[in-house]
């Protein structure tokens, strides 16, 4: 492939309800053939070591089982110790660094690549109308690499009441929240279009919206605040959590921030509203999500505080799509999303690992990882020369998209009333085409059930970033509490 250019064509989504194809994970693109060599030699060597070494091990410890009369105790129980260290995730983590990570390769597809709305069309010939896309992969990375990337931070001030300076191996979901929200302000003040300089100073705006995502109480979107806007839901200090919860502390620090701003606070921070299209507050109603046009209507007035008839919004739609695995059915819909203008990705990821997912290419998405400690930096609002790189990353990782986590949360954000219209309009055409199983819909109004048994409640604290199994809905309970749904409507299978 010689290039890639933006292209404003309808998207190609994947045919069929599976994705059936065979999911290789090749070398970093554009490295000439005599680096190649010399990388894949030492990997070579590494990956021998590692194997070897583990089946020292298992040999040596099987060893001990048989003939455990004859080995010391201490012996024996130092080497399983060791074995621990070198099967275990941080040597594992350790073996990927020394390998290298693994970089998505774009070379022996020419499908479309969607990043957040943007299409990157691949294409083997390049005529001269088109010269000005001849770097078009480049321009992928570029805009990939814009993309605000929030990760574990060590070093921070205490959160609350706990003892946690860090967030290591508990903090993932709510960083890659942070990321969803980060691009929806990178949207709003500064444009899909904005690409990070390759040098300071940088604008005003991007250095303030990095402010907002500091770990400190000072930080409107810290962690810290994060935490104590979503204590109702089960956010604390060191536990995991599930997409549904995350949502919705997001929708209670909003609400708190238009408060502030009611009692003559700065609303530099908040610049728009966010609606979570999840049923009521206590739990989900079963069946697909409505996007309620009255209620988005009723947040941006509340935002506006009443002068404006509209507002920025921002619709995040937590979904539970399977129990175990994504139903296949799904992933064309959610294939799909990415290809809407108002698309802010998805929260989510693989089993046990919240991830950012930013983009989709065949049966590949690409996300942002927040698994990376990183020492705390304290980005001054003021300081237009400040080190960013920490909040940027270039290497593109990728996983297949039917390994996706079945609890997930879907974003997207609209500018204006047109912005929304539109969305409404996609969103629309996309169920019509779901055969009867959306992800969510559309409707002017929703009259909800005035009482639920709370017997089939959703499990709102399970999901992505724990032990993943938790968060379903009782179908069965369901449908002995609510009306019966038609037998081709949504349904979790």
């Amino acid at each position: 492939m010689k290039g890639l250019a933006e292209s404003t064509v309808g998207p190609k989504i994947p045919a069929g309800n599976s994705v059936d194809s065979k999911y290789k994970y090749p070398a970093t693109v554009g490295s000439d053939q005599k680096s190649d060599d010399i990388k894949s030699s030492k990997a070579s060597l590494w990956s021998s070591f590692f194997v070897s070494t583990v089946s020292l091990f298992e040999t040596h410890t099987e060893s001990s089982v048989c003939e455990k009369r004859a080995f010391n105790k201490r012996t024996y129980e130092w080497t399983n110790a060791l074995k621990r260290v070198v099967t275990g995730s941080s040597m594992k983590r350790l073996q990927e660094r020394i390998l290298g990570p693994s970089k998505a390769s774009f070379s022996s597809s020419t499908s479309e690549i969607w990043l957040l709305g943007v299409c990157y069309k691949a294409s083997k010939e390049i005529s001269s109308s088109d010269a000005v896309h001849h770097n078009g992969l480049d321009a992928f990375e570029k805009d990939f690499s814009s993309r605000i990337r929030i990760t574990y931070r060590k070093g921070f001030d205490v959160i609350g009441d706990s003892r946690f300076t860090s967030d290591v191996n508990w903090g993932c979901m709510l960083r890659s929240s942070q990321m969803l929200i980060a691009q929806a302000l990178l949207t709003h003040r500064l444009g899909r279009c904005w690409r990070k300089p390759s040098q300071s100073p940088f604008d005003q705006e991007y250095i303030e919206i990095l402010h907002l995502f500091g770990d400190s109480e000072a930080s409107a979107f810290s962690m810290h605040n994060l935490l104590q806007a979503g204590k109702a839901y089960g956010l604390a200090a060191g536990s995991w959590i599930g997409p549904y919860a995350m949502c919705r502390s997001w929708e209670t620090l909003a609400r708190s921030k238009i408060q502030q701003i009611n009692i003559g606070g700065d609303n530099q921070s908040l610049s728009m509203a966010i609606y979570v299209v999840s049923g009521d507050e206590d739990g989900e109603r079963g069946g697909a999500p409505v996007v309620c046009i009255e209620d988005a209507a009723r947040l941006c007035s509340e935002f506006s505080k009443g002068q404006l008839d509209w507002a920025p919004i921002i619709l995040l739609v937590p979904l539970v799509l399977g129990l175990d695995k994504v139903n296949p059915r799904y992933i064309p819909l959610l294939w799909a999303t990415f290809t809407f203008p108002q698309s802010l990705g998805i929260l989510g990821g693989k089993p046990g690992v919240s991830t950012y997912i930013v983009g989709i290419q065949d049966d590949k998405a690409f996300y942002l990882d927040p698994h990376e400690v990183q020492p705390v930096v304290d980005i001054k609002k003021e300081n237009l020369e400040a080190d960013t790189s920490s909040y940027h990353c270039s290497v593109i990782r990728e996983f297949p998209i039917d390994m996706i986590d079945p609890s997930l949360a879907i974003g997207f954000y609209c500018r204006d009333k047109d912005d929304f219209d539109d969305f409404c309009d996609r969103a629309t055409k996309l169920a019509a085409e779901s055969n009867g199983a959306p992800l969510f819909t559309v409707a002017q109004s929703v009259k909800l059930p005035k009482t639920m048994n709370p017997d089939i409640m959703v499990n709102a604290l399970g999901g992505t970033c724990g032990t993943g199994g938790d968060d379903f809905f009782d179908q069965e309970n369901t449908s002995d509490s609510l009306s019966q749904p038609p037998e081709d409507d949504w349904q979790l299978l």
